[in-house]
């Protein structure tokens, strides 16, 4: 029962950081550390699989965003063939970056102490970013509409993206950056965040699950595999309508305290050997 309460926990964590510019790679790794769930094959398998469940509260939540989109793409409509074209521009600097550097950012990045130096480095740049997009908010070059996004913004908010895969920067927090300095309002370029972590994550997990063999997952592992999912899926779905609202009214720089907080936090527990 132990390893279904550790999984429970970090399925929650998962479902709240996910969308959130705090990392959740980071906040999986730290907290993971600190119960003693990382560093097995279960649970390199695990967070995988509780990813593709925070993925569907998305799917779920903007489904009808995505049928009109697709929709709009198979009538050749111009909205919805920009649409998926900025999905695919944006995605290929990561997807280039992940398959030439994916091996040695999983041996070295993988730890405690780089996930506080990217917690650090991603905090300071939300606010130095934010304080200079605020200064043009209301101007009228800025994108208010998805549909609106050039192939050239995308590629900006991609190239934001590759930030994402040191550990603690968080993709949500490096694609909405690209996306202020790409020229898109903060509703924009979180929408966009969100819409492009589906093929991102999914593509990510399904080449990661190839690696694992589901034969030898125990009975106790397997139980827990179902509830993280669907915990993360749930708890997910409570967290990014909240997130869209709270933007609305309160800026980035929130959330670059609280990573700058978690991260003399955890500072503190390395250095008192708590954590490694």
């Amino acid at each position: 029962m132990l390893i279904i309460f550790k999984a429970i926990i970090i399925a929650i964590v998962e479902g709240i950081t996910e969308f959130l510019p705090i990392s959740s790679t980071g906040h999986m790794i730290l907290v993971g550390d600190l119960i003693k769930f990382n560093g097995s094959d279960f649970s390199d398998m695990y967070e995988v699989v509780i990813q593709l469940g925070a993925i569907l509260a998305v799917v779920v939540l903007y489904w009808a965003k995505i049928r009109e989109m697709i929709v709009s793409f198979f009538k050749f409509e111009k909205k919805g063939i920009r649409f998926w074209l900025n999905i695919i521009v944006a995605t290929i600097p990561a997807m280039i970056m992940g398959f030439a550097l994916n091996k040695i950012i999983k041996q070295y990045l993988f730890n405690s102490k780089t996930v506080i130096i990217g917690f650090v480095v991603g905090g300071i740049l939300l606010i130095v970013i934010e304080n200079n997009f605020r200064k043009r908010e209301n101007s009228n070059t800025v994108v208010r509409k998805l549909e609106d996004i050039s192939y050239g913004q995308a590629f900006k908010v991609g190239l934001f993206q590759c930030l994402a895969m040191w550990p603690g920067m968080s993709r949500s927090a490096s694609t909405i950056m690209g996306g202020w300095v790409a020229g898109l309002s903060t509703t924009v370029a979180t929408e966009f965040s969100f819409f492009l972590a589906i093929p991102v994550m999914i593509g990510a997990s399904g080449l990661e699950l190839k690696k694992f063999d589901f034969s030898s997952v125990a009975a106790n592992e397997k139980i827990a595999l179902a509830v993280g999912f669907v915990v993360a899926f749930i708890t997910a779905l409570l967290v990014v309508d909240r997130f869209i609202a709270f933007l609305k009214k309160k800026p980035m720089r929130t959330f670059a305290i609280y990573r700058l907080s978690v991260a003399a936090i955890f500072i503190i527990l390395v250095a008192l050997n708590v954590i490694k």
